[in-house]
């Protein structure tokens, strides 16, 4: 028994001993097989589930997008003489994935005082793109070639740095049109996030303001670019593609240069604007506004001393032509056509002027504080006489007023393409005045608005539709800058004046002229011409002043409307601005009838000035 015994228990234990041996193989077998199953499974993962993106992150490593910029359309004026283009200039790009994030401050510091551009902006234009972004960043452009020589100099310590050239948005005449043309800047962050949907990249320049802000769509063009392989070091291997940018449509505009150069000499240095239009379809000849700007200096990078230079106090980027200002006795037009139309007052009307008359229990003034006698509509306009007009719109009363105002474009934009930095200017009435001053509208309110005083702002761009329903014979006419812009060439609203308004309205006009207030326009350099006079009140001893008029009288061509802001301490708007109209209307028909097709060219001799004779 216990042999058997003893047996039993050492084969038992024998049994045991073979069978952890193969239990311990059998685990090393299973750990194996788990451990290939895994990678086995992550390769899978990776091949199938994650294969194109690390692909992608593959080809980041060595192929490289170089965007193209596509040019920005010309602009050109009415003639096809070139207002804005594009000229080649060197700028500097950063490439962010061409180097190990802790190897770029050495860098930027390194092009921080070659470029003269602060470091944490160079940063902070790194940081926007990513330091992993296979696309290069610009920081500077059109540098000098002493900033190309010292970059080349450095260039075993700028890694990832780069010089290309690019084309940059050039204004040829500098200050000539500024306001129209307006300018292209860099997108900000928040233009950016607002615009990247519309195919824009980080770093864009766009249209910031007139004809450039109004007209992107058609100027901006489409990106292009080269698909590139490069090597660890980031130079370029091979070209495995590439897509060619489209450039922008070319835009005309219907000004002309020349008498946009003639209107800017004829304002001078005074503050204020001139609008030259055609009275029949709106096309705006010329458009000019004082303090002006350079265009050109935002195709730079602008200075610190730079810009506070330009952002003085006369607001320079401000188009005064697209701003409301009392329009004083220019407004005495839509103040006739109320008399006359509600039928309150005959073309035969006669009233007695005065130095002064009580209305309401105040006394209002005539200009010349004695009166004219009497005076019919036409010796109204002539003398510009203000106790005249103030019996006409008492009589008609503030309501017919504002409607005639408003149905002149008085109060609402006009229309032109460059709405946002339009004005609507203001014809008040009683709902206004009680919601702003929390009073009725009286009588005198009315008196005021009768020459163009009071609640009452209009912009030179109104008055020149204003003065473009007497000069076509009683149609409202869209202002617009597009040349080929048929719809506004042949919108026109009558406003369905009686022939006797008209007419008297022109004889009026032409009075003014001829032996009037405009007597400045009454001039044989230009065809017999028509206008009106006005002096805003403003601050005392300096008040605004405007003058409009339209050429020739019997077959109206051209509206020329000028205006100075605070500009009649030496004498009213017939002195001041109409000389400015003249000057204007000099070049007009100098034109027109001189074979030189460029007036004012000093290479050649001015033709002689042709005589008009007036009557």
């Amino acid at each position: 028994m216990s042999f058997l015994d003893l047996s039993s228990i050492a084969g038992h234990k024998t049994t045991r001993t073979v069978g952890r041996r193969y239990e311990g193989v059998m685990l090393i077998v299973m750990i194996t097989l788990l451990m290939l199953g895994g990678i086995g499974s992550r390769l899978a993962y990776l091949q199938l589930a994650q294969g194109e993106r690390n692909r992608q992150l593959a080809e980041n490593n060595r192929v490289r997008i170089l965007p193209k910029l596509p040019v920005r359309g010309n602009i050109y004026d009415r003639n096809g003489k070139l207002l804005a283009g594009s000229k080649l200039s060197h700028s500097v790009f950063i490439w962010p994935m061409a180097r190990r994030q802790e190897d770029w401050p050495e860098t930027l510091q390194r092009l921080s005082k070659v470029l003269n551009v602060p470091e944490a902006e160079i940063l902070k234009r790194l940081k926007q793109a990513g330091y992993n972004s296979s696309t290069r960043v610009r920081i500077a452009r059109n540098i000098t070639p002493a900033e190309i020589t010292a970059l080349a100099e450095y260039g075993s310590d700028l890694d990832g740095v780069e010089v290309d050239i690019e084309a940059i948005r050039y204004y040829p005449n500098q200050e000539v049109a500024a306001h129209v043309l307006g300018y292209t800047g860099e997108m900000t962050e928040q233009e950016f996030a607002k615009r990247k949907d519309e195919g824009y990249r980080l770093g864009d320049f766009v249209g910031q303001m007139g004809v450039e802000a109004a007209f992107e769509k058609l100027l901006r063009g489409e990106w292009g670019g080269q698909l590139v392989e490069v090597d660890g070091a980031g130079r370029m291997l091979s070209l495995l593609g590439e897509k060619p940018s489209k450039p922008g449509n070319d835009v005309a505009l219907t000004l002309d240069v020349e008498l946009q150069k003639a209107a800017q000499e004829a304002l001078g240095d005074r503050k204020g604007a001139i609008v030259a239009i055609n009275p029949k379809n709106g096309a705006i000849l010329a458009m000019v506004s004082r303090p002006d700007f350079d265009p050109n200096i935002f195709s730079d990078r602008i200075a610190p001393a730079t810009w506070r230079k330009i952002q003085n106090e006369d607001h320079p980027f401000v188009n005064r032509a697209l701003r409301g200002f009392p329009p004083a006795s220019t407004f005495k037009i839509i103040t006739t056509t109320a008399g006359l139309e509600s039928g309150k007052f005959s073309p035969d009307t006669v009233l007695q002027t005065y130095a002064a008359i009580n209305i309401g229990g105040m006394s209002f003034g005539d200009w010349n504080h004695a009166g004219f006698g009497p005076l019919g509509f036409v010796g109204g306009l002539k003398w510009s006489s203000d106790t005249f007009f103030y019996q006409i719109g008492r009589g008609v009363g503030g309501p017919t007023l504002i409607e005639w105002a408003r149905k002149y474009g008085f109060g609402e934009k006009t229309g032109i393409e460059l709405a946002p930095e339009e004005a609507s200017g203001l014809v008040a009435d009683e709902t206004w005045k009680r919601k702003r001053m929390r009073i009725p509208w009286t009588v005198g309110d009315t008196v005021n608005m009768s020459i163009g005083q009071g609640f009452l702002q209009a912009t030179p761009l109104q008055l020149a539709v204003m003065f473009s329903v007497p000069a076509n014979g009683g149609y409202r006419v869209k202002p617009h800058l597009l040349k080929n812009d048929e719809d506004s060439q042949e919108w026109r609203e009558s406003l369905n004046l009686k022939p006797s308004t008209v007419r008297i309205l022109r004889q009026g006009l032409r009075a003014v002229v001829d032996g009037g207030t405009g007597a400045a326009l009454n001039d044989p350099t230009i065809p017999p011409a028509a206008g009106k006079s006005g002096t805003a009140e403003a601050r005392p001893g300096d008040p605004h002043v405007w003058f409009g008029g339209f050429a020739p009288y019997d077959n109206p061509e051209i509206v020329v409307v000028a205006f100075g802001e605070h500009q009649g301490a030496n004498g009213g708007g017939g002195k001041i601005a109409a000389p400015m109209v003249l000057q204007v209307m000099e070049t007009y028909f100098n034109h027109k009838n001189s074979s030189n097709p460029t007036p004012g060219n000093t290479a050649s001799p001015a033709p002689e000035k042709p005589a008009y004779r007036n009557h």
